[in-house]
């Protein structure tokens, strides 16, 4: 797994799918953007990256997978953050990151009206990209403004590695950039209560990173849903399209239901 300087390598990821409450929506984004994502992850050690995404209610309606309703109902998570660890310091900066957020809770700088979806720890496994100079590193992948990002939860098929299919996802699909993890188990002393997380130890969680809205090219990702089945590598559990945030506005605030 190539670098973009050598030393700056992705080599893990945190992944937080979260609900605000109905009412809360727009108290929710800002308590989120403008003290949370810095005060919980982006002030920490070893964290490079990080970047907030939203599902409208359109892009909802078009989540589907052979497990859809997995993490409570396919239609929850209207928000989800994704964070880059610098690879060889995830134990570094889980340490951190488990002491942070039990000083923000004590201290009261936590956000009660909301749902943890899935929040989970997620090592990087492969990088799928267009084999060109114009590709965009992985490590990039959050700061370069991509139109939409899909999350897949794929289970291989028996005997099928993360390094196979990387492979196979780009000689089939040559996608712009798709990035590939494996889930690292919850802590015991994670302060988070959610759902799914049985049998998560033999799939991947897919990013798919592309410069239009995944609303424009869903019929594809039916379409490569049905190809992992026909070739024998896999199946989608659940996959969801968003696209990102306004930072410092309350858009799509008023779009999630």
């Amino acid at each position: 797994m190539s670098g973009i300087g050598g030393e700056v390598r992705l080599g893990s990821m945190l992944f937080t799918l979260v609900e605000p409450h109905v009412g809360h929506e727009v108290a929710y984004n800002r308590w989120y953007e403008r003290d949370h994502f810095y005060a919980g992850c982006m002030v920490g050690p070893w964290l490079f990256a990080g970047r907030r995404f939203v599902a409208t209610r359109p892009l909802k309606a078009l989540r589907f997978g052979t497990d859809a309703d997995r993490f409570g109902g396919v239609a929850r998570g209207s928000y989800v953050a994704v964070y880059w660890i610098l690879d060889g310091r995830h134990d570094d900066h889980v340490e951190w990151a488990l002491r942070q957020v039990h000083w923000l809770h004590d201290h009261g700088r936590m956000f009660a009206e909301r749902d943890h979806v899935h929040t989970l720890m997620y090592r990087h496994a492969f990088t799928a990209a267009a084999a060109d100079d114009d590709a965009v590193p992985a490590e990039l992948a959050l700061d370069h403004p991509f139109g939409g990002m899909t999350a897949t939860l794929v289970r291989p098929a028996a005997g099928v590695t993360a390094e196979t299919l990387g492979a196979y996802v780009q000689q089939t699909f040559q996608p712009e950039l798709e990035l590939g993890f494996t889930p690292v188990p919850l802590l015991p002393d994670a302060p988070v209560t959610q759902q799914g997380q049985d049998g998560l130890e033999d799939c991947l969680l897919n990013l798919s990173f592309t410069t239009e809205s995944p609303d424009t090219w869903w019929a594809e990702q039916r379409v490569a849903a049905d190809r992992l089945v026909a070739d024998g590598v896999g199946e989608m559990l659940w996959t969801a399209p968003f696209i990102p945030t306004v930072p410092g506005t309350d858009t799509y605030t008023d779009q999630l239901w």
